[in-house]
């Protein structure tokens, strides 16, 4: 059967844990060159030796980056063209939590939570848009939450970064659509990652009672929606958002 993704480079940021590193295994797996940012050089350098031992004679790389700050982004951008070539498919998935009531949300609470989940966004599409459209195809995948949707308490920062996602991704499809560049977004649930394990078992309770199908879902089931969203079975989309939730919403 024909790799679905052969010879496209995939750049993913927040790449080397959870769904990112799900998602990088499976687009490698489909044959694309897979360019890893993160902030943790330990991390990048343990993904990249995961994805190489599963899929020999892949190529992939790891940049430690600050996807919060637009020059170190152009920066490493440059460099991902150099090592791997054009970049065809880009997936905007870091994002962190600093989940607090808003009475005693900080200041640094709020802007590093929107520097890193939505800036990020716009320092890497920005970055990637011209030589997408001279190229005149492209796919761009944003992982949201399916709290931008529905809001969550204690999470004021958290979903209006990733509403704000939502307002990009449609924002940014109807820009580009005319140079066949795709843009789409992925609103997961809760997904058995870092961030849930850190939950008391009194919250994952709670929260199951509210998922249709009784489960959290898993990283490789977001990277299977991903891989739709970058392969050529999606080509009439663009500007969705595709709830992957257990039926919570």
């Amino acid at each position: 059967m024909a790799q679905m993704l052969k010879n496209n480079v995939a750049l993913i940021t927040g790449g080397t844990a959870g769904i990112g590193k799900a998602i990088a295994l499976k687009f490698a797996k489909e044959g694309a060159h897979i360019a890893l940012f993160g902030s943790t050089p330990e991390k990048g350098a343990q993904a990249i030796l995961e994805l190489e031992e599963q899929i020999p004679g892949i190529r992939a790389h790891f940049y430690e980056v600050d996807v919060a700050n637009t020059r170190p982004v152009d920066e490493a951008v440059q460099k991902v063209i150099a090592d791997l070539g054009p970049v065809d498919i880009l997936v905007n998935n870091a994002g962190i939590t600093k989940d607090q009531l808003l009475l005693r949300m900080s200041e640094d609470d709020w802007d590093s939570v929107m520097s890193v989940n939505v800036k990020s966004c716009y320092n890497l599409s920005r970055a990637l848009v011209r030589s997408m459209i001279k190229a005149r195809k492209g796919k761009i995948i944003n992982v949201s939450s399916v709290v931008g949707l529905m809001g969550n308490p204690s999470q004021v920062n958290y979903a209006a970064s990733k509403a704000a996602m939502i307002g990009f991704t449609k924002a940014l499809a109807k820009e580009l659509a005319s140079r066949q560049i795709c843009v789409n977004c992925i609103a997961p649930g809760f997904i058995t990652t870092q961030m849930t394990d850190a939950l008391t078992d009194a919250q994952k309770d709670a929260i199951l009672d509210k998922i249709p199908l009784g489960r959290f879902g898993l990283p490789e089931e977001i990277a299977d929606t991903a891989l739709f969203l970058a392969s050529s079975l999606s080509n009439y989309m663009t500007g969705q958002v595709l709830v992957v939730d257990g039926g919570l919403l």
